[in-house]
């Protein structure tokens, strides 16, 4: 190497990379030291052309968060770039010594999507974006590179990548879009993505996708997100903006690197108001049902009961994500492949294992499966009789804690504790209608579930998890008019109460009572209460769940949508009313999709919505075929009465629902509907107006409902609708005081 390159005196060299060489220089005219980029020789006519539009690119953009190009010249026949000589280190260096503060993090962000935005504000796009590419200097942030940089423009389309093709340096696969690997268009969202992957491993201190091969990485990227992140508002804010900058769709994604940074600045907004930011990546978890060795109708239970017992304990923490089963529901998941079946459902762990009896001894088998590798993180072998099961369990969460190395606070760990009756005759019953439950809701099932809850209760009056499920079972009895619907509605609430008095911090006991709630006119409490306990659990799922018809309930139908995808950012596979939701807004396309009730109810009358009267009229007659009791064949009859334009026998169903002392406002909505399509008016206005008294604020829908159309001109209709505006507002209202809005990032 010569001594000089250009004007500039060589001092050293700064690195060596696949395409050529940085130095530094000195620049003698202006008494200054810069890097000096030089393209080695061997390099073919295309690797010149990129290196040629690096230079233009970056000598193009002026902007304090990107590397000043002072000069572009070739000497010797080598081509060189002449920049800017930064201090400091580069973001990938900071990162291997661990997270950054999510303040610091945010800031770091903003700065990099203040420097992207004129990047493609000057036609652009980065295209390798990546913590080695970003350098952190006393001065501020600067993006480096512009070695893969592309025009924005008709010719953005990029080749598909080959992944077997040696030397492919294409972009580094761990921050590189879905699109990047295909032969689809390239655009900004490309670099949206890029500074979503790097924000998440600013904040976590992990990579967001990750792969033993490059085959691998791209599996992750194209089909998965990375575990969810929980702590306060700011945290979850945080995780929001990440997901949707992940989005595996283009247009999905931020519009702008100008719109991201907006969201960033809502975040750091939160964080000026002085909320405690405790960061957690959380521990994604799937406990599958144990395999039975030798079927025995006495032990049977326990391959269900036994792992699910284990992960409502992990549960309880807020660094644990226990994914639900019900995706796999009708599979042999002892057939599949744990490594797949883990990139199925997005988990890190699954806990499985086998059982067999032997006289009186049951022996179980567990192990503890690493999901990215496959790998046995741990394995145990325990023996015992029913009466050792509290032992059992104590052993296996025990040695799962263990395993996971969770950094659990002081309080948090006193969470992690063993949810069991103090008996073991208790909890043999416990766990017996925990399996029960899994069934549909007819009478004869509910009240046997019912039966074994009071017998458990009743051998342990302190055991809250029992009186929890308890009062779901009365509120179920109740609300499909299997039995006296008063008492049984009384009976749930006494029972919640004395679950919640029992252990305050009992998740399925806040999340069961929701509904019971809802269905007594009490949703706005109950959104509040929702909010507010989130704020402390944000990985907990059914809480997000609870929040969907808690806010429908309200009229926040934003905020419904938002606390869905938050409950499905921290697990795909649980069930929530984000149906009706979709319901509520005219989407009936989306309501049907999302519609995996058991009896599936609203994906049978949607069709009705869209003109397919037959469809749903023939989907209601199956319904009915399958043996529906109570409340839900009730209404099965009384849509297809509507639908027909039978007013007798609608009017008839709705003397079944008022002998029942039916009670859910958004039922009685829909029953309200179907009389006022049959032309029984005074029961249609009837029957709204004690949706409206019943705290149901939802009725947007009323407004282009051509079902009310017979009522629309109607005075007291027109009341009933400023009345539920009334109370949309006094909810809102009480949803912002809550911080609902920056807890769910919907301002409604």
């Amino acid at each position: 190497m010569d001594e000089t390159i250009g004007k500039f005196t060589i001092l050293g060299k700064l690195e060596q990379g696949g395409m050529g060489a940085v130095y530094v220089g000195h620049d003698p005219a202006l008494d200054r030291k810069a890097a000096i980029k030089v393209l080695l020789d061997q390099v073919d006519s295309s690797g010149q052309q990129r290196f040629l539009l690096e230079a233009k690119a970056a000598a193009s953009v002026t902007h304090p968060n990107i590397c000043q190009i002072y000069e572009v010249g070739e000497d010797a026949g080598r081509s060189y770039i002449a920049m800017e000589l930064l201090e400091g280190e580069t973001l990938s260096a900071r990162l291997s010594r661990g997270a950054l503060p999510l303040e610091e993090a945010l800031e770091i962000t903003l700065q990099l999507l203040t420097g992207l935005d004129e990047i493609h504000r000057h036609g652009y796009i980065h295209r390798d974006l990546k913590p080695s590419n970003v350098q952190l200097t006393p001065h501020g942030v600067k993006i480096l590179d512009f070695g893969l940089v592309r025009r924005i423009g008709p010719d953005e389309a990029t080749a598909p990548i080959h992944l077997t093709q040696p030397g492919v340096t294409m972009g580094t696969p761990q921050y590189m879009a879905p699109e990047q690997w295909s032969s689809q268009p390239v655009g900004i969202g490309a670099d949206i993505f890029a500074i979503g992957t790097i924000l998440y491993e600013m904040i976590s201190g992990r990579q967001a996708f990750k792969g033993e091969s490059v085959y691998e990485v791209c599996d992750a990227i194209a089909h998965h997100q990375p575990p969810a992140l929980s702590g306060g508002a700011a945290v979850v804010a945080a995780d929001r903006i990440i997901q949707r900058a992940m989005e595996k769709r283009p247009s999905d994604r931020f519009p702008s690197a100008a719109a991201m940074a907006d969201a960033i600045r809502d975040v750091m907004a939160i964080l000026d108001r002085g909320e405690s930011v405790p960061i957690r990546q959380t521990t994604r978890l799937i406990a599958l049902p144990f395999r039975i060795l030798r079927p025995d109708p006495e032990t049977d239970f326990l391959a269900f009961s036994l792992p699910d017992a284990i992960a409502g304990s992990l549960s309880r923490l807020d660094s644990v994500v226990v994914r639900s089963t019900m995706a796999l529901q009708g599979r042999d998941v002892h057939a599949i492949d744990l490594k797949a079946l883990a990139r199925e459902v997005d988990v890190d762990l699954i806990l499985s294992g086998t059982l067999l009896r032997a006289g009186d001894r049951i022996r179980v088998t567990a192990q503890l499966t690493e999901g990215s590798s496959g790998t046995i993180r741990w394995t145990q072998t325990a023996q015992g009789t029913l009466g050792d099961l509290f032992a059992l369990q104590d052993s296996l969460l025990n040695e799962i804690s263990d395993s996971l190395a969770l950094p659990l606070a002081g309080g948090e760990r006193s969470l992690l504790r063993r949810e069991t009756p103090t008996t073991p005759k208790a909890y043999e019953i416990y766990l017996r209608a925990n399996q029960l439950t899994l069934s549909r809701a007819y009478a004869s099932t509910l009240i046997h579930v019912r039966d074994l809850y009071r017998k458990c209760v009743e051998d342990d009056p302190l055991f809250a998890p029992g009186w929890a499920r308890l009062g779901r079972v009365y509120r179920m009895i109740a609300k499909y008019g299997h039995d006296d619907s008063d008492a049984n509605y009384e009976l749930a609430a006494q029972s919640f109460s004395r679950a919640m008095r029992l252990d305050p911090e009992l998740s399925i006991a806040h999340n069961y009572y929701t509904y019971l709630q809802i269905e007594e006119g009490r949703a706005l409490e109950a959104m509040v209460r929702l909010i507010e306990r989130a704020h402390k659990r944000s990985a907990d799922p059914g809480l997000f769940a609870g929040l969907v018809p808690a806010c429908r309930f309200c009229g926040l139908l934003k905020a419904s949508l938002a606390a869905d995808q938050r409950a499905r950012r921290l697990d795909p596979g649980i069930g929530t009313s984000v149906h009706y939701t979709y319901w509520m807004m005219g989407d009936f396309e989306s309501a049907i999709s999302a519609d995996n009730d058991e009896p599936p109810l609203l994906r049978a009358i949607a069709p009705a919505m869209l003109g397919r009267l037959e469809e749903a009229t023939a989907l209601h007659l199956e319904l009915e075929r399958r043996g529906m009791e109570g409340a839900i064949a009730t209404h099965s009859r009384m849509v297809r009465a509507a639908i027909a334009g039978d007013r007798a026998s609608c009017v008839s169903a709705y003397g079944e629902f008022r002998a029942s002392k039916f009670r859910d406002p958004e039922g009685i909505y829909g029953i309200g509907r179907n009389l006022a399509r049959v032309g029984a008016l005074e029961e249609a206005i009837e029957c709204l107006t004690g949706v409206v008294d019943g705290g149901f604020w939802c009725i947007e829908a009323a407004f282009a409902d051509p079902w009310l159309d017979p009522i629309r001109e109607d005075a007291r209709f027109r009341t009933l609708l400023l009345r539920a505006e009334d109370g949309r507002r006094s909810a809102l209202a009480e949803y912002r005081r809550a911080g609902g809005d920056r807890l769910l990032g919907a301002a409604q």
